[in-house]
């Protein structure tokens, strides 16, 4: 069955052949060569997503001899976005928007669609490849970039989760939102987005005041307002910019999550990445920032977690990482996030890809050096 998890007895029996789908120019795929080669492994076998989606029998050809199957990120390659986002709009009758520009948060619904059907069509071709070991079923990629369902699906399978309060119709259904859970703090998360792209800390007091802290920022122009990615934090008071800010990222399929407080860490605050390896936590680091963002892109750093935990909350951060797993068997690897403190710990999100953690070691081992090993012995 694709992507399923195998056992130690079927581990001993795999191929040394590693068949990757991915970016070739990306830093994914560098180091998991330079991992590769390290361990006296032969290069792993590259398929272009670009070249796959032209020609999806490329793929079938590679998977005629026995291998490990693993998907990367089609996120590094500008032209691959564009064709899915181009798909994902055909199929939901929608004009297929001209270029966007660069760091544009725009049509992510459709953008999604798009990666829905390839990611499909993905999964279907490796059902009959019958020599092929799947590390991370392309099924549960896709669900883990919908972090709406995502955090769903975690909660059905009681996995702490900062509580979901909804759907974002625009500002004035998401202040309703807030009156109707008695908050005056939340988070707004883009439901497709990934590295904190269109994330908004948001907080309004009883005086009327508002403030939304972002890595979206609103450029106004001729055309009306649009919205941007960006590695420069904004912070905005006023009530026209904020509203704007709101209803745009509600065009998303924005959602509103109950604020989850990070614990402190000197002047800034930290969650953990932790990468789960076949079920079991492994390579794990703190990201401390001043803002309540603390994705490492933006320039925030990283610690050493168990120096920031104590005994609770890093049996706490263990045991919901395993837990996090259990929720995605056929994924050999997951990165996700988590708050831990005071004995407990709470997922932010789950990654299909969240290993790209250069530099990092568990037991020695870089992250694609681990899970290679972990999977096939």
């Amino acid at each position: 069955m694709t992507g399923r998890v195998t056992s130690p007895l079927e581990n001993k029996a795999l191929p040394s052949r590693l068949v990757l789908l991915g970016v070739a120019s990306g830093k994914r795929i560098r180091l998991t060569q330079q991992a590769r080669s390290a361990a006296g492994l032969p290069p792993a076998e590259v398929l272009e997503w670009r070249d796959w989606l032209a020609a999806p029998e490329r793929l079938s050809s590679m998977l005629e001899q026995p291998c490990v199957f693993k998907v990367d990120s089609p996120g590094d390659d500008p032209a691959v976005q564009a064709r899915l986002l181009a798909e994902g709009c055909i199929a939901e009758g929608i004009a297929v928007p001209g270029p966007l520009e660069h760091g544009e948060i725009a049509v992510s619904g459709a953008w999604f669609k798009g990666l829905e059907r390839a990611l499909q069509s993905l999964e279907q071709q490796l059902a009959t490849a019958p020599h092929v070991r799947v590390m991370n079923a392309p099924r549960e990629a896709l669900l883990m970039t919908d972090k709406l369902a995502c955090q769903q699906h975690l909660a059905k399978h009681d996995v702490p989760v900062a509580q979901v309060l909804g759907i974002v119709e625009g500002y004035d259904h998401f202040q309703s939102l807030l009156d109707q859970h008695d908050l005056d703090r939340a988070f707004i998360k883009t439901r497709y987005g990934s590295s904190a792209s269109g994330v908004v800390a948001y907080r309004r007091n009883r005086r009327g005041g508002e403030q939304a802290t972002t890595s979206a920022q609103l450029v106004h122009g001729s055309n009306g307002t649009r919205l941007y990615n960006c590695k420069r934090m904004s912070r905005y008071h006023h009530g026209t910019d904020v509203r704007s800010l709101v209803d745009l990222l509600a065009r998303q399929q924005a959602y509103a999550e109950a604020w989850l407080p990070k614990p402190r860490a000197g002047n800034g605050h930290y969650d953990i990445r932790v990468l789960t390896l076949g079920g079991q936590p492994a390579h794990r680091v703190a990201r401390i920032g001043t803002r309540m963002m603390t994705n490492l892109h933006l320039d925030n750093r990283r610690a050493a977690a168990d120096s920031l935990l104590d005994a609770a909350s890093s049996a706490a951060l263990e045991r919901v990482a395993r837990q996090t797993a259990q929720a995605f068997p056929a994924s050999h690897v997951i990165g996700m996030d988590l708050v831990a403190q005071r004995g407990e710990a709470h997922v932010l999100e789950a990654n299909a890809f969240g290993d790209l953690l250069p530099g990092l070691l568990w037991q020695e081992q870089d992250t694609y050096t681990a899970q290679w090993k972990s999977f096939t012995q």
